[in-house]
């Protein structure tokens, strides 16, 4: 990591955490259908955030702050994982990952516009610069070639970017795990019905890979990971958090072909570099 501030180590825990997700979910996509996922993904993850909130003794959010537990909900509970994983169905892991490549930066603008905050020119200079290496690499390896799935892609990457930036920004002020917790709890009774259907629909088999993904993307990606990833976000502010997630799609191509297979270029390397030397310039260029 660029920095050996705790925010900065918490949040790059969180992209680590997250890098797992597509993997995972292919894993996932083995023995249900993308409904299904999507729903037992959230059911699963609401018994654990309920459980914990109740555990904790944890007192109801302020009025002000529901609002921005909705959207937590809409974008990074229920709209993120479903159409990722409608994606998901028909691009590689590797093709997928060119959606985190721009979520840095939707996140970053969106904040922005949210909070009134003015980051420098030399932070979003090289923001744009790290998001546009990483969407050409990341396209490249599909030959640029844009499908249905990238449209889910997009709107996903839309959707949750609304979600970190509204969690990010009440993590200054609410504990990060309630944040998140608050926000699958909300999305509790969509990821029910969606479940109870999609069970009736969709095949499911229970294989050790499919039960492995499901439980991954439940408890990590859909709970654990943004424990860390918004307090992250809390302790140095949503844009600088944001940028560390240029490097998710780095990690996802790497899981990709260690762990399912896929083929990857020697461009890789080189990547790499750019990529990295970008998170270290927005870590120090100023952001408010």
């Amino acid at each position: 990591m660029p920095s050996t501030n705790p925010g900065a180590l918490l949040a790059g825990l969180g992209v680590v955490a997250f890098s797992f997700s597509f993997p995972a979910t292919v894993w996932a996509l083995d023995g249900f259908g993308p409904w299904t996922v999507t729903g037992l993904r959230g059911v699963l993850a609401a018994l654990l955030a309920g459980g914990t909130l109740v555990a904790l003794r944890a007192r109801l959010p302020a009025r002000g702050d529901w609002p921005a537990l909705i959207v937590v909900a809409i974008g990074c509970v229920l709209g993120f994982p479903l159409l990722t994983a409608l994606a998901l169905q028909t691009s590689g892991t590797a093709h997928s990952a060119v959606v985190i490549g721009a979520l840095p930066m939707a996140t970053a603008v969106i904040a922005a516009l949210r909070t009134g905050a003015r980051p420098s020119g030399v932070f979003w200079g090289a923001a744009s610069v790290g998001a546009l290496t990483v969407l050409v690499f990341t396209l490249a390896q599909n030959h640029g070639r844009p499908t249905l799935g990238d449209l889910f892609l997009v709107a996903a990457l839309l959707l949750c970017a609304a979600g970190y930036a509204e969690g990010g920004r009440l993590s200054a002020h609410l504990p990060s795990w309630q944040v998140i917790a608050w926000g699958v709890v909300i999305a509790a009774p969509v990821s029910i019905a969606v479940s109870a259907v999609a069970l009736a629909h969709e095949p499911v088999e229970f294989t050790g890979s499919a039960v492995g993904g499901l439980v991954y993307v439940a408890a990590v990606s859909q709970f654990l990971g943004f424990v860390v990833w918004y307090r992250g976000m809390g302790l140095i502010g949503v844009a600088r958090a944001s940028q560390l997630q240029l490097a998710q799609p780095l990690l996802t191509l790497v899981w990709a072909v260690a762990l399912m297979g896929e083929e990857l270029t020697a461009a890789v390397p080189l990547t790499a570099v750019i990529v990295l030397g970008c998170i270290v310039v927005t870590q120090r260029a100023r952001t408010g």
